[in-house]
């Protein structure tokens, strides 16, 4: 009796885990889509000189930040659960600095780091996310892995934001709620967790 009571309390709390996991994976695949689409929706409003626009000499292009993400992306994601999330083949510093590729190219870089990400955590299974993982070596779960990317991203899709901002300037199309405009946005009936939408 008591053996099965066990067994019934361990299915049921394996089942929460399962829907829990399943849900966690959901939302963050939206958010870093959602993430991916304020950044495609920076693109699309640039020319391809404004990629390497530079604010000064400490500044990252666009071009750069878009290096750095898709190398970022790649190394963590490749392999996720089996390969340390630093791959010996991944040059960092070589992110960071001007490869003078043309718009076609850093598209091309983009997809390939997002399409690495995503095709992971599709694959990804609930009962998987407890698993330990390493960066640099250092040990962390699967899940602390993927909130660390999630922390880390918008950081720099929050860059191409405010680059593009300044490059557009009066001519910049807002990607969010338009000033003096929010009771208008609270009273509208379009969805307003913009990620709901992915």
């Amino acid at each position: 009796m008591i053996r099965r009571k066990a067994i019934k309390v361990y299915q049921t709390l394996k089942k929460t885990q399962m829907n829990v996991g399943t849900e966690y994976l959901q939302t963050v695949i939206r958010r870093f889509k959602y993430y991916k689409d304020q950044g495609d929706k920076v693109f699309e409003q640039l020319a391809d000189k404004d990629f390497h626009f530079e604010a000064n000499a400490s500044s990252n292009s666009i071009a750069v930040i878009i290096q750095h993400l898709s190398g970022n992306m790649q190394s963590r994601f490749t392999n996720f659960l089996t390969e340390d999330g630093e791959k010996e083949w991944r040059q960092r510093d070589a992110e960071f600095e001007n490869q003078h590729y043309n718009r076609a190219q850093l598209m091309e870089l983009w997809e390939k780091g997002w399409t690495c990400l995503l095709q992971t955590l599709q694959a990804l299974q609930p009962d998987e996310l407890l698993k330990t993982v390493y960066i640099r070596k250092e040990p962390l779960s699967a899940i602390d892995a993927i909130n660390r990317q999630l922390a880390h991203y918008p950081l720099h899709i929050g860059q191409l934001l405010f680059i593009g901002k300044l490059i557009k300037n009066e001519n910049w199309k807002s990607l969010s709620i338009a000033k003096g405009k929010s009771k208008e946005y609270n009273d509208g009936g379009e969805i307003k967790d913009p990620a709901k939408k992915f």
